[in-house]
């Protein structure tokens, strides 16, 4: 056995040493913090697997169609989905805090994709679809606007 072995068995005990003390708030919010990141990372996984199924499903039904539905159908969804878990978990109060990370800003975040809206809607006006343009705008941002009211409105008190 080495001086250099010996020297990184005692690290390395030091090092579990220190983490088995570590009970300090700073570690504890670390750990939390990590925990977090999970629930969003695993939760955008899953959302953007489900937008890439569902976008994907709506174009094969419209196949020859220049308005991008499969993007439209997925953000107004997303968008109704928000409202409805919103109200779940404000008037209802059903769920923990992490559930609400997971669902809203991991599955939902991942789901619903204003970002392609924008490419979307860009492409459509580079190519002289002005009307489809005009319509991809109004669609998603009127008919998801009321998509989140809605959904939302199923859950208020009365």
């Amino acid at each position: 056995m080495t001086f250099l072995d010996l020297f990184n068995g005692y690290m390395a005990y030091k090092f579990a040493e220190a983490l088995r003390k570590s009970n300090s708030g700073h570690s504890r919010r670390i750990k939390t913090k990590m925990v977090e990141v999970l629930f969003v990372g695993a939760g955008g996984f899953l959302g953007a697997i489900g937008r890439y199924l569902l976008a994907g499903a709506v174009y094969q039904l419209f196949p020859n169609s220049s308005f991008p539905s499969g993007t439209a159908v997925v953000n107004i969804l997303g968008c109704f989905l928000i409202g409805l878990l919103n109200g779940l978990f404000e008037v209802r109060q059903v769920f923990g805090p992490e559930t609400r990370l997971f669902l809203l800003i991991g599955v939902l975040g991942g789901f619903t994709t204003f970002s392609t809206f924008g490419f979307e809607t860009l492409a459509l006006m580079k190519d002289g679809e002005f009307l489809s343009a005009a319509m991809n705008v109004l669609v998603q941002v009127v008919l998801g606007l009321a998509a989140v009211f809605v959904g939302y409105s199923l859950l208020r008190p009365t």
